[in-house]
């Protein structure tokens, strides 16, 4: 395929960073990576933000820094979408939405010279003592022994290492799947099963505005932070059981993108919102439980910065939605069993929402929104790999 990104450095990662405010987070990260000696050459940045940013400083930054990148604002989203002939799939990609990471992944999907993908949200930053790009790409290459957590509910507590002291659930942990009995043991994973590396974070914890209130805090953060000693050894989840997927702090290998579409979230007459990478983990667990692969948990750890707003505010984007994500993962726990990539068993799961009925769930008919959107994401994937390379202007 033809070069896309003419004027790029010879990059294999693309480094996806939604931002409409602290897009300066990013000279830490690439100061990280220089001092850790990581061969910054390797990185381009995507940089997914709104027309009302001013995307003329966002690029001088990224050129300051001396490193490959382009900014998209909704109106070169719209551009990009014109010169791929995909024009007719911009819906799958929600407006003002955390999910325009997607537009990311399109972004990566036309151009094979990106082996690994790397979402990075800009309230966040680095912990000095760590090489953060270097330690995610170990994580993708591991082999070896790993811990392996699982759970009588089905369902493994990312922060479970310290759960006793500090009692927290992550956002989108389904609230039936609480109290749940923890099960550790060993399991030896092989090179290249490891297909996305999900980094954890210190100070402010990934919480929805339910556990956030019942943590009295009303300024969208949490009064119980968490540090580097709530974290133990990296671990994976056991086959057969689902965890949350936090996009802030994550990379993967260009291979799951078929079936790591983050969910048209915010911009839909239900008003769902906040469940755009949860959703697309828990799809991803499917996969990889189905082809075998794993999700890597644990370190790089990521200090986790999260403005104050009102945790009511987060909740009205929650509430719609609170619901369906109980049982998200019952409706696709057995699709796509005899698939044998991911574009198939993605294609099941999109079959299970969009074939049934949901009247029993307040908003279930968003489920078959969301099972629309996932064929058309599938479309769009396949629209690119047949359309001519478009050189970046």
């Amino acid at each position: 395929m033809e070069e896309r990104r003419p004027d790029a450095a010879s990059g294999d990662i693309c480094v996806i960073v939604p931002t409409i405010r602290e897009y300066e987070c990013l000279r830490e990260y690439v100061a990280n990576a220089r001092e850790h000696g990581f061969d910054v050459s390797r990185l381009h940045f995507v940089l997914v933000t709104e027309d009302f940013c001013d995307v003329d400083e966002m690029q001088s930054m990224l050129d300051d820094l001396g490193v490959s990148g382009k900014v998209f604002d909704g109106s070169r989203r719209e551009e990009w979408y014109e010169a791929n002939e995909v024009a007719e799939y911009g819906h799958v990609v929600p407006a003002a939405s955390h999910a325009e990471t997607s537009f990311g992944l399109l972004y990566m999907w036309a151009d094979e010279s990106f082996e690994y993908g790397l979402f990075i949200d800009d309230d966040t930053l680095p912990h000095d003592d760590e090489d953060y790009f270097g330690r995610h790409m170990e994580n993708l290459g591991f082999e070896g022994a790993i811990e392996r957590v699982s759970s009588d509910k089905q369902w493994v507590n990312v922060l479970y290492q310290n759960a006793d002291e500090h009692g927290l659930y992550p956002r989108g942990y389904p609230y039936s799947a609480m109290n749940e009995t923890v099960e550790t043991g060993t399991v030896e994973v092989e090179s290249g099963e490891v297909v996305a590396s999900q980094g954890l974070w210190t100070n402010v914890p990934d919480l929805d505005a339910v556990r956030i209130l019942m943590d009295g805090d009303l300024e969208g953060q949490a009064q119980t932070r968490t540090t580097a000693d709530d974290f133990g050894s990296d671990f994976v989840a056991a086959r057969d059981n689902y965890l949350t997927v936090c996009s802030m702090n994550l990379a993967f290998r260009r291979e799951v993108i078929p079936a790591f579409y983050q969910l048209p979230m915010d911009d839909n007459e239900w008003e769902v919102g906040r469940f755009d990478d949860i959703w697309s983990g828990v799809f991803l667990k499917r996969a990889c439980d189905v082809l075998g692969k794993r999700i890597y948990n644990g370190g790089p750890l990521c200090e986790h910065n999260k403005a104050a707003r009102s945790t009511f505010d987060d909740l009205h984007n929650e509430v719609a939605g609170l619901e369906l994500n109980e049982h998200l993962w019952e409706l696709i726990d057995d699709a796509g069993a005899d698939a044998d990539d991911y574009v198939a068993v993605y294609d099941a799961m999109a079959d299970r929402l969009t074939d049934s009925e949901f009247d029993e769930y307040r908003n279930g008919a968003f489920f078959t929104h969301v099972g629309e959107h996932m064929r058309d994401w599938l479309d769009c994937l396949d629209a690119l790999r047949r359309t001519p390379a478009v050189a970046d202007d």
